[in-house]
């Protein structure tokens, strides 16, 4: 492969919206272990969320995708390869980002939590303003005892 179409596979990896269209791999071979990564990505989207159970291996295998995704960008960076082999292995990159994407956009199983959560900032900011309102705030309250408005 010449140098310029080296770089020009690097680009495309690179290249924002390069997973559009891209399709995940059915199954991917990572350190000697075969992943069936269609499924793992299909069916931990069909829930929308990740159960706390599910979290630690959702977890281990992105961090498994995103160490595959490095070695194989180091070797399209730097080795040998006939044209036709460095589009096979961008082809891949890009589709193991596209299954890292759809992962990574997944919410935490607790978004009643989260829900919660900003339920409650939401009340101590409306009760922060009414209190401003009111003049129980302590900066209005001084400037009515000082005759202020």
């Amino acid at each position: 492969m010449h140098e310029y179409e080296r770089k020009q596979l690097l680009e495309r990896i690179e290249r924002e919206g390069a997973t559009v269209g891209a399709e995940i791999p059915d199954a991917i071979e990572i350190d000697g272990e075969s992943l069936d990564l269609r499924t793992i990505v299909f069916e931990t989207r069909r829930r929308e969320t990740v159960p706390a159970e599910e979290r630690d291996r959702v977890e281990s295998v992105k961090t498994k995708l995103r160490r595959e995704r490095n070695r194989r960008v180091e070797r399209l960076e730097s080795a040998s390869l006939s044209y036709d082999e460095g589009e096979t292995l961008a082809e891949s990159i890009v589709g193991i980002d596209r299954a890292l994407h759809a992962l990574e956009t997944l919410e935490p199983a607790d978004v009643g939590a989260e829900r919660d959560a900003a339920t409650a900032a939401d009340r101590r900011r409306w009760m922060r303003f009414l209190r401003k309102a009111l003049g129980q705030d302590g900066d209005a309250g001084d400037r009515r005892a000082r005759g202020g408005p």
